[in-house]
Formats: C-alpha cells, sequence, structure tokens
C-alpha cells in the first residue's frame, strides 16, 4: 500500500500523519506533497524519517503506484490537480469544497454512508466540510429511530477551523492583550481573541454565508434526504481546537429521552455525556486530539412537541478532516476484503 498527502505541511497535512501513524492501513510507502516552501522538509512517521516533502508539478509519474492520495491544500490545488492525482489509479481524497456537491462524487462521512464510497467514477471522493461531519454523526443516530424533518443549530468554531494561522492569531492576540499591547489582525475578519465572531466564510445572496450553506447542502446529500431543511448560523469563538454546536431536531413523531439516549449511546462514532450535573457534558478543551462525536445536554425541545436539542463537540482536525479521511480509506479495504 502506497500512501501520498497533498499539504503535508498543513495543520490538516500533519494530522494525517499522526492519524495514520495508528490506522490498521499497511503503509508500504508514504510520499510527501506540498508547495515550493515546504519542499524539502522531512517529518517522522512511524519511529522513521519520511522521505522529503515533493513539489507538486504536474507530471503525473508521482503518483505512479499510489492506492489513496489524502489532499488538503485548498481548492484550487485540489481542482487545478485531480486530474494529474488520479491518472495513475490513485484514490483522491479530498478535503477541500472543490468537489463536494458534484453528482459524481461521493460525499462521505463513513459512519453514516460509507457505502457511498464504494462508487466513485472519478476516483474523488469528497470528505465534508468539519461543522457537517460531527453534525451528521450525531443526526444520524435520531434520523435511524425516527426520521429528521428540519435541523437548527449553531455552531461554535474554534480557531483550529482556520487552519495553522488561525491558532497561531488567536494565541498571539491573547498574549498580546495580556501584555497590555493592540492585538493584530490578519488571518480573521476582525479581533477573534476576547471576542466572538458571526461571519465564517463570505456572505451570499441569501444572507447566510458559504460555510452556513455548506451544512444546508452537504446534509442531504450524505444523509440522502433531499426533503430535510438546514438552518445554521457558524460563529468563530476564541477556542484553540475543536468545534461545538448546539442543534435542535424536529423529529416526524415525538421521542422520548430515553430512546435518544439509547440512539446516542449506540451510535458508532459518538460518545455520549449527559449527566444533568457540573461537568456532565462535552467541551472543547476536553475533545482536542481525540476521536469521537461527543454528545451531551440532551433534552426535550419546550417549543417543539417533535423537537429534541442537544450538545455536540468533536476536534475539527482530526474527525472534522484528517481521521474522516483516513476512515474512508478503511472502510474501502475492509469491504474490498469482504
Amino acid at each position: 500500500m502506497k500512501i501520498a498527502i497533498v499539504g503535508a505541511s498543513g495543520a490538516v497535512g500533519q494530522e494525517f500523519l499522526r492519524v495514520l501513524e495508528s490506522s490498521p492501513i499497511a503503509i508500504d510507502e508514504l510520499r510527501l506533497f506540498g508547495s515550493s516552501r515546504s519542499a524539502g522538509k522531512v517529518y517522522t512517521f512511524r519511529g522513521e524519517p519520511t522521505e522529503p516533502v515533493r513539489e507538486l508539478t504536474d507530471d503525473p509519474a508521482q503518483f505512479e503506484g499510489i492506492s489513496y492520495a489524502f489532499v488538503s491544500a485548498g481548492g484550487d490545488v485540489s481542482k487545478n490537480y485531480a486530474d494529474v492525482i488520479t491518472a495513475r489509479g490513485a484514490i483522491m481524497i479530498d478535503n477541500s469544497s472543490a468537489f463536494r456537491m458534484d453528482a459524481d462524487v461521493p460525499l462521505v462521512v463513513p459512519e453514516v454512508n460509507g457505502a457511498d464510497a464504494l462508487d466513485a467514477p472519478r476516483r474523488i471522493i469528497a470528505n465534508p466540510n468539519c461543522t457537517t461531519i460531527q453534525m451528521v454523526v450525531a443526526l444520524n443516530a435520531i434520523h435511524r429511530l425516527c426520521p429528521i424533518k428540519r435541523v437548527h443549530v449553531a455552531t461554535y468554531q474554534a480557531a483550529s477551523g482556520a487552519g495553522a494561522t488561525g491558532m497561531e492569531e488567536l494565541e498571539a492576540q491573547s498574549k498580546a492583550i495580556a501584555a497590555g499591547q493592540e492585538p493584530e489582525v490578519k488571518k480573521f475578519v476582525s479581533q477573534l481573541a476576547f471576542n466572538l465572531i458571526p461571519h465564517i466564510d463570505v456572505f451570499t445572496e441569501n444572507g447566510y454565508t458559504r460555510e452556513e450553506m455548506k451544512m444546508h447542502n452537504e446534509t442531504k446529500k450524505i444523509m440522502h434526504a433531499p426533503a430535510l431543511e438546514v438552518s445554521a448560523t457558524c460563529v468563530r469563538v476564541p477556542v484553540m481546537r475543536a468545534h461545538s454546536e448546539a442543534i435542535w431536531v424536529e423529529t416526524e413523531r415525538p421521542i422520548t429521552l430515553d430512546e435518544a439516549r439509547k440512539a446516542f449511546e449506540e451510535a458508532p462514532g459518538v460518545v455520549l455525556i449527559d449527566k444533568a450535573e457540573a461537568l456532565g457534558y462535552p467541551m472543547p478543551l476536553d475533545a482536542a486530539g481525540s476521536d469521537p462525536v461527543y454528545v451531551g445536554r440532551v433534552r426535550l425541545d419546550l417549543a417543539n412537541p417533535c423537537g429534541l436539542s442537544f450538545w455536540t463537540v468533536a476536534d475539527q482536525i482530526r474527525k472534522g478532516a484528517a481521521l474522516n479521511a483516513v476512515q474512508i480509506a478503511e472502510f474501502i479495504e475492509r469491504n474490498k476484503q469482504q
């Protein structure tokens, strides 16, 4: 098995290395690709130094023999190099938004619609948006119990969602304020430290941001539920790593708390932390660096007889990006062997 990582020096690329360290996928060769700035860098993988990062070019021979190429270098790179990456038979698992809504590209969260990954005619599989991934893992538990008609969600998205530079800016701003200095704003549209920014990605004509519309559109595709309505408000918060979401769902019939909790307890990829006491709920500080989607604060919606409300937390760089992509490859490999 030969694996490639495109965008190896970025936050998600580095997380790919960490996730693959413990993956059951047997890796005979690991090829790392990046920009000219990253070319030549060497990392450690499974106790050994990697081959130096190669500069990505338009030569398909670079991907000769590659089984899976994990790509996280931005939408433009994905679009410009997709044919190069897949030309020699590699399956490209893409972390950008470039192909997510293409009809002939599966958009996959293995716990929800893993079988979709087995039909990828262009040899491209899209990794969903980080906020969508953690939400649909939790939604699927309830949807299997009783079909969901409508979802409202407010996200609380960490600086990690903007990559390594986002985390660096939050840290620098926090230090500057603590030292009595003026914080510098570069990555975000406004100061993030000690603040909230209800604005992620660009605004669209309907007043929602593109991040919010990703959650609307991607959820329908992943869950094979075109009639499912999703309304999101996405907020950047001064948290270093791991996103949180407050979710309200309306189901076709009323469900009990016991039914809901049992569904979450049995759902793959979900860990239920739901106690009516201090610290009896998930928080981003505790979820950072871990794999599951944590669910808590499960309660009946006082404003809707068919409503349920709950809280989710997940590490955006792991389950929201690198881990989900690697799980797609693992799902394909398991099904090859059956």
